[in-house]
């Protein structure tokens, strides 16, 4: 009777402590020389407690999961990929993700948070910079939320199984087995959850696309270069070429019509011309004499 009252009692509190009336009576009575002895407040000669102003500091050791988005133009893809991967490793990270092409590459770095700035200004100046924008998601409330319920859970199987050493029968020792695999996978899926954020928050993501800058600038001619024999030579060759060019354009659009209207054409022509020579052929010849 008394471990399936006290696994009730555990199972009624939701993996919570339990606390009875006279224990919360007592941590009434307990709370309020405590709230006297806080830091924030300071009694003076007279026994009243003045309060001490305090000093806030925003920022201070804040969760924060940093991202960042870095858009680059280069001429060789290949060079700003390997110079990417060199700075994450020099900052003590590592590659993720990669698609390269010989045009264009997307890799995904993984970069501690302290150096994040750092390697974001490294990486900016592997290309031109296209965009580059970041973002930082405050996240302490869930790490403190997680670290809350996984410390909870975690005396909630404590608990239940010190609750398995007491019991007697097979039946109170299959129930309390049931509640100790319940709680530990629950107690399981916390931690993995809070380590997941705990990585997130260690190391921030940096997502890099790279293209290739195909733009050369224009060669520069010289003096001699733009005017004289060569020069006029040169631009005569130019305009033959444009011109052949041209030809055979309209060469190719016309070649499909007159290869359509061939197939019947050809037999028509032919026809049309026997029956010229027929008609010919019959003015011509000589009248036959009756006998």
């Amino acid at each position: 009777m008394g471990v399936a009252a006290g696994l009730a009692a555990c199972t009624g509190s939701s993996g919570g402590p339990a606390m009875s009336s006279d224990s919360a009576s007592g941590g009434e009575a307990q709370m309020a020389p405590a709230e006297a002895a806080k830091p924030g407040a300071e009694a003076d000669q007279s026994g009243e407690v003045a309060p001490v102003k305090k000093v806030e500091q925003p920022g201070v050791d804040r969760k924060l999961v940093r991202t960042a988005n870095l858009a680059l133009s280069a001429p060789s893809v290949a060079e700003v990929v390997d110079g990417a991967r060199g700075i994450a490793a020099t900052e003590g990270g590592y590659a993720g993700r990669e698609e390269v092409r010989e045009e264009s590459a997307t890799l995904t770095l993984h970069i501690p948070s302290d150096r994040f700035d750092a390697a974001l200004g490294e990486l900016s100046e592997l290309g031109e910079v296209v965009s580059r924008d970041q973002t930082a998601e405050d996240v302490t409330e869930q790490v403190v939320d997680l670290d809350s319920r996984v410390a909870t859970q975690r005396a909630s199987v404590d608990r239940v199984r010190a609750l398995l050493a007491r019991a007697g029968t097979v039946e109170e020792i299959v129930r309390i087995e049931q509640e100790v695999t319940a709680r530990e996978a629950e107690l399981e899926s916390l931690t993995q959850r809070r380590q997941a954020l705990g990585g997130q928050v260690a190391m921030s993501t940096v997502t890099i696309a790279v293209s290739r800058d195909d733009t050369a600038p224009p060669p520069v001619e010289t003096e001699e270069e733009s005017s004289g024999f060569v020069a006029g030579l040169s631009d005569g060759w130019d305009a033959f070429l444009g011109a052949g060019g041209v030809l055979l354009r309209v060469l190719g659009a016309v070649l499909p019509f007159v290869l359509v209207l061939a197939i019947p054409g050809v037999p028509l022509v032919r026809w049309w011309r026997r029956r010229r020579a027929a008609v010919a052929n019959a003015a011509v010849a000589p009248a036959v004499p009756q006998p």
